[in-house]
């Protein structure tokens, strides 16, 4: 719930020492994982920047759209109320990854159309709406050839660095398609040619990104910058120590400590909450990819239906070592959101909190609580009770 604040005032910390543009001492802040980074580059944004949509419409010549768009749960909410219809989903395993599990699913087999573009099968495909597609795709370890010959998609990492990724094995099928290669089809048979002749395009990605360097600031000569081993670097203003304020100075922003952790959403249920749980992942996992069961990092294997606790607290709550439980948390909603038989792991945790695995914990995690100024999933603070599980033999 106060995730800005507190990045905000470790960005306090980091201004007041002079860490900022300094080598080897400053922030290295994160939008997201692989290529994430550059989505948010190119604009995809669900509350894009002005500067960005007179740049399309100045050079695509269209009446850009002004509204704004759906974050995450925004989305989760609208297909819930039946305010969005069609669902889709350009990768990703929006099912398993978002908050609220049972709710999701649930908004998503409400909608009139579900699309899943998407390089395996996962478990969101068994979530759909009335319709439903499933488009394999290419990864990016696929060759991608395209009509005039083979293409590399472009990616940035997390410290601004832009470079060409090349597929190196061949794909699984022959009718399987590029990710362009599929946009570019939906728009061309939806728009026809309009506002870009979408077909030729994709025979050529390096055309793409000649429109990316009209459009975006940073890309001037992008098909040439690329060819450069390792790519090129966009910059950062704050690492260069130009802040781009109204001040031209570097600006501190201010918050009040809050008067309680507790959301109101959770003491308005008269329930005192037994631990304190956030979720986080193993060392055999990527995401809501699972590769194994075991844990190197918490000396946990072969399970994952674990919550990590501090034995005081396991001894407190009237629970053993070893023992399952059930985990339910709290929330205002008169909603029972409960996972099933997670063994207690007495563990070296703060008093008063624990951690579970994601995403096996997501059920537990209301819609409506979320981060104020990020409108993210609180995650990493949900109020839990535990009871003890029908089958609550010891296996430790």
């Amino acid at each position: 719930r106060h995730s800005v604040a507190t990045i905000q005032e470790i960005a306090n910390l980091m201004l007041l020492r002079g860490n900022i543009g300094r080598p080897g001492a400053g922030l290295c802040p994160v939008r997201g994982h692989s290529n994430v980074q550059g989505d948010r580059t190119m604009g995809i944004n669900e509350r894009p920047p002005v500067f960005f949509l007179d740049a399309l419409e100045k050079r695509f010549q269209f009446k850009v759209p002004r509204d704004n768009g759906h974050n995450v749960v925004e989305a989760i909410h609208a297909m819930a109320e039946g305010r969005a219809k069609v669902f889709i989903a350009l990768g990703g395993n929006f099912a398993q990854a978002t908050p609220d599990s049972h709710r999701t699913a649930e908004a998503l087999s409400s909608c009139d159309l579900t699309v899943q573009i998407s390089t395996k099968l996962n478990r969101s495909h068994l979530f759909h709406g009335k319709d439903a597609l499933i488009l394999p795709c290419f990864g990016r370890t696929d060759i991608d050839i395209q009509a005039n010959g083979p293409q590399a998609v472009t990616v940035e990492d997390s410290f601004s660095m832009v470079h060409a990724s090349n597929g190196q094995l061949q794909p699984s099928s022959k009718q399987m398609r590029s990710e362009p290669a599929i946009i570019a089809g939906i728009a061309n048979a939806t728009l026809g040619k309009t506002p870009v002749d979408w077909l030729w395009l994709v025979e050529d990605y390096d055309r793409i990104r000649d429109l990316i360097a009209d459009t975006i600031p940073g890309f001037k000569d992008f098909n040439e910058r690329v060819k450069n081993p390792g790519g090129f670097y966009l910059g950062n203003a704050a690492g260069s120590r130009r802040w781009n304020t109204a001040s031209t100075r570097a600006n501190f922003k201010s918050n009040a400590l809050p008067l309680n952790l507790i959301h109101e959403d959770i003491s308005s249920t008269g329930q005192i909450p037994d631990l304190i749980m956030q979720s986080m992942r193993s060392h055999d996992q990527y995401n809501t990819t699972i590769y194994g069961l075991d844990d190197r990092y918490r000396g946990v294997k072969g399970q994952r239906d674990v919550l990590f606790v501090n034995e005081a607290d396991i001894i407190r709550l009237g629970f053993q070592p070893g023992q399952k439980a059930d985990l339910i948390s709290i929330w205002s909603d008169n909603r029972e959101r409960r996972v099933k038989g997670f063994t207690l792991l007495p563990f070296d945790i703060p008093a008063g909190q624990a951690a579970a695995y994601y995403p096996e914990v997501n059920p537990l995690v209301p819609l409506e609580s979320v981060g104020a100024g990020s409108s993210t999933p609180t995650s990493k603070f949900v109020a839990i009770r535990l009871e003890r599980s029908a089958e609550s033999a010891r296996i430790i």
